[in-house]
């Protein structure tokens, strides 16, 4: 009897391992062949169809309609036309190629390159959902394209810059200085974060 309940334990676990080397499987072709096995970088193409900034993902749709999540961090970069900007600048409708670090079932980018933003050429025009703000900077890095304003009773927002500024946009930004007191539109992406649309 302890031999039969024995085999039936090993005929068990046997089964239990391979159903969990199905699902990892599974999990792990998500990607279809755009990833390889391991913690290899990759490449992932598709369409932006969300940034979510509190848990730090962005979700990209491949051209067969899957939507893939994946995570980034302070050190990601996002690159157009030779410019760097943040990842919170990155609107739905961009089309894009991330570099992809599969670990496990999750996936990270450290560089995202926009091939095609969803602005088209930009043309540095006010939407309506734009708001005027003001306030006086704080911060500015250059490096990917953000500054942070204290506006009302030491409030402090991130404004991001857009893909596409104008030439204007592009020089202010670039003569900012801690101290400074601008004026500008921007659309909100947060609470605290706020897209330039243009100075004012």
């Amino acid at each position: 009897m302890a031999g039969i309940r024995l085999i039936r334990r090993a005929a068990t676990a046997a089964l239990l391992m391979t159903s969990a080397g199905a699902c990892a499987g599974n999990l792990g072709n998500v990607l279809g062949g755009v990833l390889g096995g391991g913690n290899q970088s990759s490449q992932l193409s598709g369409t932006i169809r969300g940034v979510d900034t509190r848990s730090q993902q962005i979700s990209i749709q491949q051209s067969n309609g899957q939507t893939v999540p994946v995570s980034y961090d302070n050190q990601t970069q996002v690159v157009f036309q030779n410019q760097n900007y943040s990842p919170t600048s990155l609107e739905n409708g961009d089309m894009v190629t991330a570099r992809i670090q599969a670990n496990g079932n999750n996936y990270y980018t450290d560089y995202v390159q926009v091939d095609q933003s969803i602005r088209g050429s930009g043309t540095g025009s006010v939407s309506n959902n734009v708001q005027l703000l003001q306030g006086t900077v704080r911060q500015v890095d250059r490096r990917n394209g953000v500054f942070t304003v204290d506006v009302n009773n030491g409030y402090t927002l991130t404004v991001t810059m857009p893909y596409n500024p104008g030439t204007n946009d592009v020089n202010r930004f670039n003569s900012l200085r801690s101290g400074d007191f601008v004026r500008f539109y921007g659309t909100y992406q947060s609470s605290s974060q706020v897209q330039l649309r243009q100075f004012n």
